[in-house]
C-alpha cells in the first residue's frame, strides 16, 4: 500500500483506490501507527475532531466502506482488522 499525502491518493497492490476525504483521513491516521488498536471514540476524536456529535457507528460505516474498496483489488490482503471489544487496527502484512 502506498499513501501519498500530497495528492491524497492511495494505491494498493499497484491499483489506485478512490477514497472519500474521511476514508483517506481514516486510513492515513491508522497507518501511522500500525498494529495499534483504536476504539471508535479515539478514531472519532482523531479523524472527525472533538466537536463531532454523531454516533460512534459512523466509524463502523466508514471502516466497512473502506474495506470494501480495498478488498476489490485482487490479491490485496485485509489490512484493517477488527479487534473485538476494542475497535480497529491497521495491520502490516508482509
Amino acid at each position: 500500500m502506498e499513501i501519498n499525502t500530497e495528492t491524497r491518493s492511495v494505491t494498493v497492490c499497484g491499483q489506485p483506490v478512490s477514497l472519500t476525504v474521511k476514508e483517506f483521513d481514516l486510513i492515513y491516521f491508522m497507518s501511522r501507527h500500525p498494529g495499534r488498536a483504536y476504539t471508535r471514540d479515539e478514531l472519532l476524536q482523531e479523524v472527525w475532531g472533538f466537536d463531532y456529535y454523531g454516533d460512534t457507528r459512523t466509524v463502523d460505516t466508514h471502516i466497512n466502506r473502506l474495506r470494501d474498496k480495498l478488498n476489490k483489488v485482487p490479491g490485496c490482503p485485509d489490512i484493517i482488522r477488527t479487534v473485538w471489544g476494542v475497535g480497529y487496527k491497521f495491520e502490516v502484512v508482509e
